[in-house]
């Protein structure tokens, strides 16, 4: 195999710099001769912004930190290639950049819209007779990647989400001597898919009973039948937690939270206050007050509360991404394969992309209670293993270290800060 590059795409998790660190180590370990990344992603590759990861990284110290690092240490992008019908030249643009620099072997770390990427470059690689092979490193907190048992991202995600909750339930739980009940609503996001808002439940044990009512976006959400529940609690409890996805919405597939300002390269519409969507709904229903708090992009590289066991796997996902395309395969995905969850056991494999690729995996609507507003114990059990275990950052000066990229010709490139 000759060259290598790598490149990370959509949104940024707690484990996505874990995975790169799982490629460079794999690039080391296979012995690459180089091993480029490319900045902010494809969009940047066919700009010919690649930079060399071995003169970035020259030892361990610094591999080791990047591990810790939340956040895409490339630089990300949202760029949906077009189809290549008519659009050859965007095409030869980048099989171009990799004869230039002799990478026989193209790495894209992301989620459902990357995997199209790779499906994309491998289909045009195949009908046009070019050796190129690419692969495909699963990354998303959304956990919406079929075939995959889940997504590297979401374990970590989950946790922080998780804590968030049990720490909001025991704050609000200390004004039980109050006249009016305390509720609090939290977004977490999750446009089509439940899996970050069902995490929420994770939070439930002997010392902390779980949210109260939480709203998925697999089932359609009805106004009186919330405020009928939550009108129920308030005369019963001083302390009410909602968790809610971004994503819900009414019987007519109209969002909550929908913004009409604009589209994404993806088509995807952008979203914004569930939240306080459901918070007016109480006030102006019920006449209740109520705090929203939206997690927001916190959820996505809270790397101090890392899951052990993501940043694990998301190491080596990077890793085996390599061993796949030294192999000589292409136009495949690296998944997860559980083989039992107690004690936790998993495998990889390469997956064909085809099948992945632009497909959505949704919660399972039998992993929702009947009610339509909790998680059954299957969900639990499910999820309990991907939060297990812990990462802890390196600190300095009272805070953890990161390592990023300063500029664009490299003079300080992996500085240890």
């Amino acid at each position: 195999m000759g060259n290598i590059v790598v490149g990370q795409s959509g949104g940024p998790t707690a484990a996505i710099n874990s995975s790169l660190t799982g490629v460079i180590k794999g690039g080391l370990y296979f012995n690459v001769p180089k091993i480029y990344g490319m900045r902010n992603g494809i969009e940047g590759f066919m700009k010919g912004d690649i930079i060399d990861l071995k003169d970035a990284f020259p030892n361990y110290e610094g591999l080791s930190v990047l591990r810790r690092t939340p956040a895409s240490f490339l630089g990300t992008c949202r760029y949906k290639l077009p189809p290549c019908e008519g659009n050859e030249e965007i095409y030869e643009t980048i099989f171009q950049r990799m004869e230039e620099k002799d990478i026989t072997a193209l790495l894209y770390i992301g989620g459902n819209d990357s995997m199209d990427t790779i499906q994309s470059l491998s289909d045009y690689a195949a009908s046009h007779g070019k050796p190129q092979r690419f692969i495909g490193i699963p990354k998303t907190i959304d956990n919406d990647l079929p075939v995959t048992d889940h997504t590297p991202g979401y374990g970590s995600a989950a946790k922080f989400i998780a804590t968030m909750t049990k720490e909001i339930i025991r704050d609000t739980e200390s004004f039980g001597g109050s006249k009016s009940p305390k509720i609090s609503i939290v977004e977490i996001m999750g446009r089509n898919a439940g899996w970050l808002t069902a995490a929420s439940a994770l939070s439930r044990a002997k010392d902390c009973v779980g949210p109260d009512l939480i709203y998925f976006p697999e089932l359609d959400f009805d106004k009186d039948d919330f405020l009928s529940r939550v009108d129920a609690l308030a005369g019963k409890k001083k302390s009410i937690v909602i968790c809610a996805s971004e994503g819900i919405h009414g019987k007519g597939g109209a969002l909550l939270s929908e913004d009409s300002a604009g589209l994404d390269a993806f088509g995807h519409s952008q979203l914004s206050g569930a939240g306080r969507v459901l918070g007016d709904m109480i006030k102006n229903g019920l006449g209740l007050k109520n705090r929203t708090i939206e997690f927001s992009i916190l959820q996505r590289c809270a790397s101090h509360l890392a899951s052990g066991t993501d940043i694990d796997e998301a190491f080596n996902v990077g890793f085996e991404a390599v061993r796949a395309a030294e192999n000589g395969e292409t136009g495949r995905m690296i998944t997860i394969n559980v083989e039992q969850r107690e004690p936790y056991i998993a495998n990889y494999k390469a997956a064909d992309i085809h099948g992945i690729a632009n497909e959505e995996k949704r919660l399972p609507l039998t992993w929702i209670t009947p009610d339509g507003v909790n998680v059954t114990d299957e969900f639990l059990e499910y999820a309990r293993p991907l939060i297990d275990g812990y990462c802890y950052p390196h600190y300095a000066n009272g805070v953890p270290k990161h390592v990023t990229l300063y500029n664009a010709n490299m003079e300080e490139s992996g500085k240890i800060e």
